[in-house]
């Protein structure tokens, strides 16, 4: 049913009892398709399907396999399937702190009902479930909650003073996404919330977005939030993400639909072009939709201006019809001063890091700052997440707001054993050296809510560098 020109689409989508029904016109073919759940896997297998009868871009995920090398050490695996039932999607974006008592992991539950698990090994090899940060019912009251709503990411524990500050991300009843922090004297709590977000968003520039320019925030939230008490000086310090990358995909498809002729001008292949126009016209039904749904609607526009980066984004600047959605495929790491009580920032905000390496691709993300050598040391995440395109940097700093330097290169990537490497944590292992802490897919495996594991390797700072070194 492959057609033979760029397709005009025409699409009725509803959702009914069986699942998302999305009726496909173009070029004289009609094809209804059934995605029978909301999820990221889902709505892939439903693009696999279409790039077969349209031509469109097929889903990185389901991609011709890529031939990763592999790995050039060993990475160790810590955890490697859910150790308690209420944990439901592994360990991903994994934190780990290490304590008088042996080592702490939080990790991300998505819309778990249960919202960060807690587990805890005196050796790095035995791992203790010991709870979990909000149990169903007792999540702060700010926070969206339930299945197919909640959204809680990027937990991370640190020790500052006498308390355990925990900072982490969650949707709020609006949708957008922002930053809370809970402290307790214990790391197994009880957890008690500030009550309030600590970071809500970062004003966007709405030319070109279809946004409303009076509201005073228009970004896609803040998440990500990274801990970093300095030894030096013990003063705290958080670092976090601007989440622009959600802002942008629908406008664009926005703007292609009311300007089609830009297809073309901004991308390359043809199969690139049809992913385009199919995105502009869906992107009405996506407008209405929850916000991860949007996402995975969204996707495969997102790996078309990838694969067109530099041609999509010199053609949206060279048209000046959107510089808002410009600057939103560009994601700031900011970097503040905490207040000594943990409920306010102090001083400059900071832009310390931006996706500006080709590997990066339209966003980095999970910063976690360790202090090494005399020097301070920022690892974060870039590319897509649900992808193998996603690994692990670093950049070098004399202070914590920087400026910081990128060593250039990923220092992981995916191979042939894991794939999608990413948000990693620094703690000494056992023996006081080192060690980066990590999560990744299995392989074949990958997108939200799919299954992340824990696992570690070690480092080396010697010679102004970062190396992964094998356990």
């Amino acid at each position: 049913m492959l057609t033979t020109s760029k397709p005009e689409f025409s699409i009725v989508a509803a959702e009914d009892g069986e699942g998302f029904r999305i009726a496909v016109e173009a070029n004289a073919a009609s094809v209804t398709y059934l995605v029978p759940t909301g999820t990221q896997q889902d709505f892939a297998l439903f693009y696999r399907k279409l790039a077969v009868d349209f031509g469109t871009r097929i889903p990185h995920l389901f991609a011709a396999a890529v031939e990763h090398p592999p790995a050039a050490i060993r990475w160790r695996p810590l955890l490697t399937e859910n150790v308690h039932p209420n944990i439901l999607v592994g360990y991903g974006d994994p934190a780990v702190l290490r304590g008088n008592d042996g080592y702490w992991l939080v990790a991300t539950s998505n819309d778990a009902p249960d919202a960060f698990p807690i587990l805890h090994s005196v050796d790095l090899e035995h791992w203790e479930p010991r709870g979990f940060v909000f149990r169903e019912g007792d999540e702060p009251k700010w926070t969206a909650k339930g299945r197919n709503v909640a959204d809680f990411w990027a937990p991370e524990m640190a020790r500052v003073g006498g308390e355990y500050w925990l900072a982490y991300t969650a949707r709020q009843a609006s949708n957008a996404l922002a930053i809370g922090v809970a402290r307790s004297t214990n790391p197994v709590g009880p957890w008690l919330d500030n009550g309030a977000p600590l970071i809500t968003g970062q004003p966007l520039n709405t030319t070109g977005l279809g946004l409303d320019p009076a509201k005073p925030q228009m970004s896609g939230g803040v998440i990500d939030s990274h801990i970093f008490v300095d030894p030096g000086t013990d003063d705290p310090y958080l670092f976090w993400k601007d989440d622009t990358n959600s802002i942008w995909p629908r406008p664009l498809a926005g703007l292609l639909r009311q300007h089609p002729e830009l297809i073309d001008r901004l991308f390359e292949g043809e199969e690139d072009r049809r992913t385009a126009a199919f995105a502009a016209a869906i992107v009405g039904w996506a407008n209405v939709q929850r916000p991860m749904v949007r996402f995975f609607i969204m996707q495969p526009l997102i790996e078309a201006v990838l694969a067109n980066r530099a041609r999509a984004k010199a053609g949206l600047i060279e048209c000046g019809l959107a510089p808002g959605i410009v600057d939103a495929m560009s994601t700031p790491i900011h970097a503040q001063r905490l207040a000594p009580d943990g409920r306010s920032l102090t001083g400059e905000d900071r832009i310390v890091l931006a996706n500006d390496v080709d590997w990066e691709g339209h966003l980095i993300e999970g910063p976690f700052v360790t202090f090494q050598n005399g020097r301070y040391w920022m690892f974060y995440a870039g590319n897509d997440f649900s992808t193998p395109a996603y690994g692990i940097g670093v950049a070098v700093a004399d202070h914590p707001l920087g400026p910081y330097l990128k060593q250039g290169a990923p220092v992981l990537q995916s191979t042939r054993e894991w794939t999608a490497p990413g948000h990693a944590s620094v703690a000494p292992g056992v023996d006081g050296r080192p060690q980066l802490f990590f999560h990744a897919f299995h392989p074949g495996t990958g997108g939200y809510n799919a299954f992340r594991a824990l696992l570690t390797v070690g480092l080396s700072f010697e010679g102004g560098r970062v190396e992964v070194v094998e356990l």
